[in-house]
């Protein structure tokens, strides 16, 4: 009996030794799997960049190369002489920071009325809401055009804005969030006489701020990249955004790659910072509404 005491805790410690391996062996697999996932992310923007400082001539050399005879920022330099981009940014900037505001603003007011109102049939919407989600854009474009154009919103900034502040994805993210939120704070609010407006703004707002970040994010990224929706309901050069501004720098001046991947470089610089910055918000945002990947 001595003896198997004995080796008992010999076989623990073995099979402790063997669980710590495995995991070693795990995690280091996954973190170079991680690394050629980033290197093969990485190399479409590696090759645009390089390819936006290339002399014109050398884009479509053969051999190809990485490296040219000298970099240069003539397709830069080129992109903004012969194109309206500070107003296709400023059009940008503009319609997706209102865009990111109201989105918020309609999304947590509805996410708090499903998440501590009681009404009747209030299951069932919360349902239709999200039964948004399942349907593509593509099929709205018609009769959103056809209400823009009865409203008299037609190539106005309001009429690129208003069919992309409705977000049930965002509905879904702030009720999870509030949901977890415990209802004794209300509970404590109420006794002290604050109304339900109060209780959302001055209690429910500040505790959901990780929340807040990443929809206001992801509204702005999307908004941002939002090609098809203002390419048809904007028609004048200086209210295009910069996508739809970029295509038409594209088709004006030809097959002319450097400049081509400039633009793309320029369009793409704003949302990578706000990524940078703001992406620890996002990952707080995204677990604190318990979804995952």
């Amino acid at each position: 009996m001595a003896i198997q005491a004995l080796k008992q805790p010999s076989i623990n410690s073995q099979a402790t030794t063997n669980q710590r391996t495995r995991r070693k062996i795990a995690n280091g697999a996954a973190f170079v799997l991680l690394i050629i996932l980033a290197i093969i992310w990485l190399l479409p923007v590696l090759w645009a960049i390089d390819t936006s400082l290339k002399p014109e001539g050398e884009t479509t050399a053969i051999p190809i190369s990485w490296l040219a005879s000298h970099f240069t920022l003539d397709a830069y330099i080129s992109t903004f002489a012969t194109s309206n981009l500070p107003q296709w940014y400023f059009n940008s900037i503009l319609t997706s920071a209102i865009i990111s505001v109201v989105t918020v603003i309609l999304a947590s007011l509805t996410a708090f009325a499903f998440s501590r109102i009681s009404f009747r049939g209030k299951n069932i919407l919360f349902w239709v809401i999200l039964a948004g989600i399942m349907i593509p854009g593509q099929i709205l474009i018609v009769p959103l055009f056809t209400q823009m154009q009865a409203f008299g919103l037609v190539d106005t900034y309001w009429g690129v804005i208003l069919p992309q502040i409705a977000s049930p994805l965002a509905v879904f993210i702030f009720k999870q969030y509030f949901d977890g939120i415990p209802s004794e704070l209300e509970d404590a609010a109420v006794m002290d006489g604050a109304s339900l407006l109060r209780i959302y703004w001055q209690i429910w707002m500040p505790l959901a701020r990780p929340a807040i970040a990443a929809v206001a994010i992801f509204a702005f990224v999307l908004s941002w990249n939002n090609f098809l929706w203002p390419f048809i309901v904007v028609t004048g050069n200086d209210m295009m955004t910069v996508p739809v501004g970029l295509s038409t720098v594209q088709t004006s001046f030809g097959i002319r790659y450097a400049q081509i991947m400039a633009t793309a470089v320029l369009g793409g610089i704003p949302v990578l910072i706000v990524f940078l910055f703001f992406q620890r918000q996002i990952v707080q945002g995204i677990a604190g509404t318990g979804l995952k990947g």
